[in-house]
């Protein structure tokens, strides 16, 4: 269901009881301070919302190209789809397993994520319970928009890391990967589509 929004852009970060910053990489675990030695226990949650000058088939062709991540989602440095679901009508919901792999300075892993794609509404990749790296990952792109005028997109986060050392290597890009994301996101939109209707 696409609605009408004013012209704004919110940023809500959560977290049990304190202020965090969303992180989209995951690492192999290093060295890290006995004060990592424990882990979360509630999933870190984050919510932002921002309007872009075009149509949600636009923004959903974008989000639901899986297989080109690496090109514009940071520290995503490949993408394999493992399975996906057989073609139906237009329209039709698509689901797909994803082998996706990060990568920053010397750390890397890789996982497998169980992607639903609902045409022009939401893309939502679920990391599998069998990951080495977290508990959970949830990774929610939706859109809001009527026919004329901006699209808003909320992207919402829900994660937690399996082991502290990943929770403690998480930290050291407080408030950075979050923004990245979004920016790459814009950026990939002005390549494929120019500036929209500003």
């Amino acid at each position: 269901m696409f609605l009408t929004h004013p012209l704004t852009a919110a940023r809500v970060l959560k977290s049990a009881g304190r202020r965090q910053a969303c992180i989209r990489t995951f690492f192999t675990p290093p060295s890290l301070p006995s004060f990592f030695s424990s882990t979360p226990e509630e999933p870190q949650t984050y919510h932002e919302r921002k309007l872009f000058p075009y149509r949600p088939s636009q923004l959903y062709n974008i989000v639901s190209d899986v297989a080109s991540y690496p090109k514009f989602i940071p520290y995503c440095t490949n993408t394999r789809i493992l399975s996906r679901s057989p073609p139906g009508p237009p329209g039709s919901v698509v689901r797909m397993d994803a082998e996706m792999t990060a990568r920053f300075m010397a750390f890397e892993a890789s996982y497998t994520s169980h992607v639903t794609c609902d045409p022009y509404k939401f893309v939502q990749a679920v990391a599998s319970s069998s990951s080495p790296i977290f508990k959970t990952l949830t990774t929610t792109w939706s859109s809001l928009s009527s026919d004329q005028g901006p699209t808003l997109v909320s992207l919402d986060l829900s994660f937690l890391f399996a082991h502290a050392a990943y929770a403690g290597a998480s930290q050291m890009f407080f408030g950075q990967v979050s923004d990245m994301m979004i920016s790459a996101f814009e950026k990939r939109c002005l390549e494929l589509y120019g500036p929209g209707n500003r």
